[in-house]
C-alpha cells in the first residue's frame, strides 16, 4: 500500500492521535512504535515522508535515519522533545530534513508535511523521470545510470530531481538554493560542488558536460534532449 506519511514514535498516544489527524485532512498515515517496526513497513509498503522520533526505546532515531539514508532518499523529519543545538544538527547532517520540536501543534505539524509533500512532488508529479542515460524512480527513491543503481547523497538527489522536474528551463541558482536548500544563504560554492558531483556520476565526461549545462551568471539547465 502506498502511503504519504509514516509516524515512527514510541509514544503510541501521541502517534495515533497525530495519525488520526492526518488522515482526517486526507494526508493517508499510518505509525509504528519502534525501529524493528518501521524498517518491516518499508519493506511492505511505499512512503512519501517519515516523521522520526529521536528516542525510540531501545533505538535511537538517529541511528534509524543514519540506516534508512544507505536505501532511500525519502524525506524525514525527526520530531523530539529534545531542543539542544547539537541534537538539531546531528539531524541534519544526517539527512534529516528538518527538526520540529515537541509539543508540536497538529495544525502546524500538518501544514509543514504538506509543504515537504508539495515540494518534493509527492501529489500529482511523474514516479518516474528520464533523461539520457539517467533514470529517477522516486517511488522508491533509486537513480541509475545505464541501468546501474548509483548512490547519491540526500542533497545530491533532491537537486538532480529538481533540475530533472524543470528540464530544458533555466534555473537561477536563487531558486535552487531556495527550493532545494531551504534558503536565500547558501554559498554559490556549496552548489557548484553538488552540481560538480552530479556530473561526476551522471554525464559520460564531467568536464563537457551534456546534460548540466552552466548558464554563466545565471543558474543552471538540465537538457533532456527532447
Amino acid at each position: 500500500m502506498r502511503y504519504d506519511c509514516l509516524i515512527v514514535d514510541d509514544e503510541s498516544i501521541l502517534a495515533e492521535a497525530t495519525c488520526e489527524y492526518f488522515n482526517m485532512f486526507g494526508i493517508v498515515t499510518a505509525y509504528v512504535t519502534s525501529a524493528d517496526e518501521c524498517e518491516h513497513f518499508l519493506k511492505e509498503n511505499e512512503i512519501s515522508l517519515i516523521l522520526l522520533d529521536i528516542n525510540l526505546g531501545k533505538t535511537s532515531g538517529f541511528e534509524l535515519c543514519k540506516k534508512l539514508r544507505l536505501t532511500t532518499q525519502i524525506p524525514i523529519l525527526f520530531i523530539s522533545a529534545r531542543s539542544s543545538d547539537d541534537d538539531i544538527l546531528i539531524a541534519l547532517n544526517i539527512g534529516g530534513d528538518d527538526y520540529i520540536q515537541k509539543p508540536y501543534t497538529l495544525s502546524i505539524l500538518l501544514a509543514k508535511v504538506k509543504a515537504v509533500l508539495k515540494r518534493y512532488g509527492n501529489h500529482n508529479a511523474a514516479e518516474i523521470l528520464e533523461f539520457g542515460q539517467v533514470r529517477i524512480d522516486r517511488v522508491r527513491s533509486r537513480i541509475s545510470v545505464n541501468g546501474v543503481e548509483v548512490k547519491f547523497k540526500t542533497l545530491e538527489y533532491k537537486l538532480l530531481c529538481y533540475l530533472a522536474e524543470n528540464a530544458n528551463r533555466v534555473i537561477p541558482k536563487e531558486e535552487l538554493f531556495r527550493n532545494v536548500w531551504g534558503d536565500l544563504v547558501t554559498a554559490d560554492g556549496t552548489l557548484n560542488v553538488h552540481i560538480r558531483h552530479l556530473r561526476e556520476k551522471i554525464e559520460t565526461d564531467p568536464n563537457r558536460p551534456q546534460l548540466i549545462k552552466t548558464i554563466w551568471g545565471t543558474g543552471y539547465m538540465l537538457e533532456d534532449g527532447s
